[in-house]
C-alpha cells in the first residue's frame, strides 16, 4: 500500500494544474494584449494604457537558443553585399519628394541651380541617382600578366572547322617561246591531248611538248610559206591530230608515227575552229559554215550547218556527245543537234545576247546541259546557259576582251583568258562566278586556253609569243590519293562487266 501512495505522489507532482509564472507569454496573449491596448489608445487618448512593456514586446531571442541573430545594419542583404549609403539616403529623399507638390515655376527657375549645387556635393545629378549602379573603373592587370582562362571565351573556330584555301602561284610554273605566233585573236593555235602532249602552231609548223619528258619535238610543216596552221584538235584517246589550215584544208596526222594520213577539203576559206565527236570531226570555217566529217569513210563530208554569217571562231561538242556549240564573229551563239538525233542544219538554240565576237565557248564537265560563253571587245561578258530550258542562267561583265574559258573540274571553277585591256587570266568560282584569283604575267593579249588533262594545269598562248603553265589546280594529296582510289574501282567494275 506504500507503494501505491508514493506513486500517487508522484503523479500529482507531475500534473501541470498551476500555471509556469517563468515561461514566455503565449502568442495569443500577446495579440490580445496589443488588441486591447490599441483599443484602448483609441478610445481615450488622454489615458495611458496600464500594460507593461515587457508584455508588448516581441522577445529578441528564442527560448533556448542562442543563435546569434543576423545584424541590422543599413544596407545588408544578402544578395547584394554592399550598398552605398549615400545612395540609400538620396533614393529615400526622392520617395518622399514624390508626393510634394512643387510650383512648375519654381521648379523650372531653381532646376538650373540644384543640378549644379548637387554635381559639386555629390559627384552626380541628384535628380539622375539610381539606388545602386556601379562605381569606380575597372583596376588595370598589373605589367607582365597572362590571363590562361580567357582561350575558354573565345569564339574563334576551331581547327577543324575552319576551311582552308589551296595556295594559288601569282607566276607561271614554266615559260616557253612561242616565235613566229600569229596573234589572231579567231584563231584556235593551241591543244593538250589526254596523253599529256602539248601541240601548239607557230605559223605553218606544228609543234609537240610532252609535259611529262619536256621533249619537243617538230610534226609537221606546210609546203607553202605564205601557209600557216589555223585550228589544233587532239582525238579523246590524243592518238590523232586534226589541224586545220589556211589553204582551206583540214589534215589528220597520227601523232606517234609522225605519219600524215588524209587531208580533207570541203571548205572555201580558212578553217580556223575544229572539235571532236568519236570519229565526227566537226569544222568551221570564215564562210560561215560548219561542217561535220566522217574520217571512217572516203566520201567524209556527211553534213554541213549553216547558220553563222561570218567567220565560225568557237566550236565544241559538249562531254556527252549530244550538242555542238559554235560562236561566231556575228555575235552569235548556236547550238546544234548530232546528225541521227534530227535535222542536222536545225539548230536547237539561237542566242544573240553578246554584242561582240563569240570564240570562247566552254561545256561543264560535271553538268553537261550547261554552256559557257564569252564575248569579245565590245561585249566583254561572260555567260552562262541552260541548253535543256535555252534560258541564261547567269552573266557578269568581266571588263575585258574574252578570247578562251574552261571549267577547272577540281576545284568547280571556271577560268577565263583575257585580251584586251588586261591581258591576264582570271579564275572564278562557279556558279557564283566570284573571282578566285588573277594570274598576271603575260604582255600581250593572251589568245588561247587549255586545261591539262589531269585538271591541274592550265596553260596559256599569247601574242607576247610565250606560252605559260600555271600549276594553280592541284588537288590536295589526300584528296588526290581517295580520287585515285575511285578511278581504280570503277574502272575494276567496267572491266568485270566487260567480261
Amino acid at each position: 500500500m506504500a507503494q501505491f501512495g508514493f506513486e500517487n505522489d508522484i503523479h500529482s507532482i507531475l500534473k501541470l494544474d498551476m500555471p509556469i509564472t517563468n515561461a514566455p507569454m503565449a502568442r495569443w496573449q500577446r495579440k490580445a494584449s496589443s488588441s486591447n491596448a490599441s483599443a484602448l489608445n483609441g478610445l481615450s487618448p488622454g489615458k495611458s494604457a496600464n500594460v507593461s512593456l515587457s508584455t508588448t514586446k516581441t522577445p529578441s531571442k528564442t527560448p533556448g537558443k542562442n543563435k546569434k541573430q543576423t545584424p541590422s545594419k543599413m544596407g545588408g542583404d544578402r544578395f547584394i553585399p554592399t550598398r552605398n549609403s549615400k545612395q540609400m539616403d538620396v533614393a529615400s529623399f526622392l520617395l518622399t519628394k514624390e508626393n510634394e507638390t512643387v510650383d512648375t515655376n519654381e521648379q523650372n527657375a531653381t532646376s538650373e541651380n540644384q543640378k549644379a549645387m548637387s554635381m559639386s556635393l555629390n559627384g552626380y545629378n541628384i535628380e539622375e541617382a539610381k539606388i545602386l549602379h556601379l562605381g569606380g573603373k575597372p583596376l588595370n592587370a598589373p605589367e607582365g600578366y597572362q590571363n590562361n582562362l580567357k582561350v575558354l571565351y573565345s569564339q574563334g573556330a576551331t581547327p577543324a572547322s575552319v576551311k582552308k584555301t589551296r595556295h594559288i602561284s601569282s607566276t607561271p610554273d614554266r615559260i616557253l617561246d612561242a616565235p613566229e605566233l600569229r596573234n589572231d585573236f579567231y584563231l584556235n593555235l593551241l591543244d593538250w591531248s589526254s596523253c599529256n602532249v602539248l601541240a601548239v602552231a607557230l605559223h605553218n609548223c606544228v609543234y609537240l611538248l610532252d609535259a611529262s619528258q619536256g621533249e619537243i619535238t617538230l610534226l609537221m610543216k606546210l609546203e607553202r610559206e605564205e601557209d600557216y596552221i589555223c585550228s589544233l584538235s587532239w582525238t579523246k584517246e590524243g592518238s590523232y591530230l586534226a589541224i586545220g589550215t589556211s589553204d582551206c584544208q583540214t589534215q589528220l596526222w597520227d601523232v606517234y608515227n609522225q605519219k600524215h594520213l588524209r587531208s580533207m577539203a570541203s571548205h572555201t576559206s580558212r578553217v580556223v575552229s575544229l572539235s571532236w565527236n568519236d570519229h565526227v570531226l566537226s569544222s568551221g570555217s570564215r564562210s560561215g559554215h560548219i561542217h561535220h566529217h566522217d574520217v571512217r569513210v572516203a566520201n567524209h563530208h556527211i553534213a554541213t550547218l549553216t547558220g553563222h554569217s561570218q567567220e565560225v571562231c568557237g566550236l565544241q561538242w559538249s562531254p556527252d556527245g549530244r550538242y555542238l556549240a559554235s560562236g561566231g564573229n556575228d555575235n552569235m551563239v548556236y547550238v546544234w543537234p548530232r546528225v541521227q538525233d534530227g535535222p542536222a542544219n536545225q539548230a536547237v538554240h539561237c542566242w544573240s545576247e553578246h554584242q561582240g565576237a563569240v570564240k570562247a565557248l566552254a561545256w561543264c564537265p560535271w553538268q553537261p546541259n550547261i554552256l559557257a560563253s564569252g564575248g569579245g571587245t565590245s561585249d566583254r561578258h561572260i555567260r552562262i546557259w541552260n541548253v535543256n530550258s535555252g534560258s541564261c542562267i547567269s552573266s557578269l561583265d568581266t571588263q575585258s576582251q574574252i578570247s578562251s574559258l574552261v571549267f577547272a573540274p577540281n576545284y568547280k571553277e571556271l577560268v577565263s583568258a583575257h585580251g584586251y585591256a588586261h591581258n591576264n587570266v582570271v579564275i572564278w568560282k562557279y556558279p557564283s562566278l566570284t573571282r578566285v584569283a588573277e594570274l598576271n604575267g603575260h604582255e600581250d593579249r593572251v589568245l588561247s586556253l587549255i586545261l591539262s588533262p589531269d585538271f591541274s594545269t592550265v596553260a596559256t598562248v599569247a601574242g607576247d609569243e610565250t606560252i605559260r603553265m600555271w600549276k594553280s589546280f592541284e588537288l590536295d594529296p589526300i584528296k588526290k590519293k581517295a580520287k585515285e582510289r575511285l578511278a581504280k574501282s570503277t574502272s575494276g567494275v567496267i572491266h568485270q562487266s566487260i567480261r
